[in-house]
């Protein structure tokens, strides 16, 4: 935003959309104005202006990290604000902080283990009484959060590649779009774009599956991954990357098989891991090639990531780590189980998908287990063959977390 344009917006006062904030704003206070605003239409905040328009500036360093930590911590479920920085002559600086209205609706403040409901009523931020709260209830229905939009994305954001060779050669759509108006509408009734107020942005599920730098505009979009040579986090990893990119490859379909063309982020976490869950055989074999001997089943690790990816929760600021010890490799996915889901339930076989759409989507390129459940008929079995040693499954509020642990060395 100029600067005209934000002494404009000033001058025209605090209103339902716009309010007013001290740079020195408590984060509880943050957090309620940002909640009501989302649960009414959306809005600006600004810090460093006093109630009266006055520029009085922001004086705490690393406000944007602050921002976003009193969002994460404090606001569910989970909002993309936009953050800007606006420089005024004397070294006085405002923050705007803008999101649009919510589709997730209510939108709630997490403070002292309680869930607070606020909305605006002209200026000001209150708590809904209980017929609003229904009626939020009601408006926010039945979505889920891989359907909303990514703020500043839009179509160019999405790999058309991708795209094509998913229509074409995954699915088989006999009617691929030529326009661009026409992949709008595709894509806009697949859930790949999704609509947020006047704009057209990717959703979370068509940013992560088919984005082409995902974690530009969604931070948590990535896999962190460490490889230690010790049972703990050591200072000194062996490996310590961070892996962007779409969640699909892009594959040649023929009638003598598939292949791979370009990897998606499946496939490139499997690479940068293969020298830590491997080692190859000291001497070559009578066709000049030396064994590989693996540590894990590769069919398991990579269905434990893909589950990750698939059923992580994305209100969550927080990556999908992934740590390779010299005992065991675990795999951590933010969020608790879905849609009360326990250890047990998931065990046996019980399919409580989060994310519906990236499902489908993994399920269509045969990334996941046509029945769902991978599991129950992949993991354990595999690992019990191998390793003679069932999984590990933690669950908290906080992550899921899934421990491969290592048999004797090949």
């Amino acid at each position: 935003m100029l600067k005209t344009e934000l002494l404009e917006l000033v001058a025209n006062g605090e209103n339902s959309g716009v309010e007013f904030k001290r740079g020195d704003i408590r984060p509880e206070q943050l957090a309620k104005e940002i909640v009501a605003m989302a649960n009414f239409q959306g809005g600006k905040v600004l810090l460093g202006v006093e109630d009266d328009g006055t520029i009085s500036g922001i004086q705490r360093n690393d406000l944007e990290e602050w921002v976003m930590n009193v969002i994460q911590d404090k606001i569910h479920p989970l909002i993309l604000p936009f953050y800007e920085e606006i420089k005024f002559d004397d070294n006085k600086i405002v923050t705007l902080i803008t999101f649009p209205q919510g589709i997730s609706k209510p939108y709630v403040v997490r403070e002292g283990g309680a869930e607070k409901i606020y909305i605006r009523v002209g200026s000001t931020s209150r708590l809904a009484t209980r017929e609003q709260q229904m009626r939020l209830f009601e408006l926010g229905g039945m979505l889920h959060t891989e359907v909303m939009p990514v703020p500043r994305t839009d179509l160019r954001c999405l790999d058309e590649a991708r795209l094509q060779n998913y229509l074409k050669d995954i699915i088989a759509d006999p009617e691929i779009p030529q326009t661009s108006s026409e992949w709008m509408s595709r894509l806009l009734a697949l859930g790949f774009l999704s609509e947020a107020g006047d704009n057209i942005c990717c959703s979370i599920a068509g940013l992560i599956l088919f984005g082409k730098n995902p974690r530009r505009y969604l931070k948590q979009s990535g896999l962190r991954v460490f490889a230690f040579a010790g049972e703990d986090k050591a200072y000194q990893a062996l490996l310590d990357k961070m892996i962007d990119g779409p969640l699909v490859g892009r594959w040649d379909i023929t009638d003598s098989g598939k292949s791979l063309i370009d990897g998606g982020i499946i496939e490139r976490f499997i690479e940068q891991i293969t020298p830590f869950v491997s080692k190859e055989a000291s001497d070559i074999d009578e066709h000049f090639r030396r064994e590989t001997s693996w540590y894990y089943p590769i069919d398991a690790v990579r269905e434990v990531l893909v589950n990750a990816l698939a059923h992580r929760d994305w209100t969550r600021f927080v990556d999908i780590e992934i740590g390779i010890y010299s005992n065991r490799l675990e795999v951590i996915s933010p969020g608790a189980l879905p849609n009360a889901m326990t250890i047990e339930k998931m065990m046996a076989g019980q399919r409580s998908p989060r994310n519906a759409i990236i499902m489908e989507v993994l399920r269509d390129y045969g990334y996941v287990d046509s029945r769902g459940m991978g599991i129950r008929t992949k993991v354990v079995p595999l690992m019990k063959r191998m390793n003679h040693i069932e999984p590990l499954f933690e669950a908290t509020e906080d992550y899921v977390k899934t421990v491969l642990r290592r048999g004797k060395q090949p």
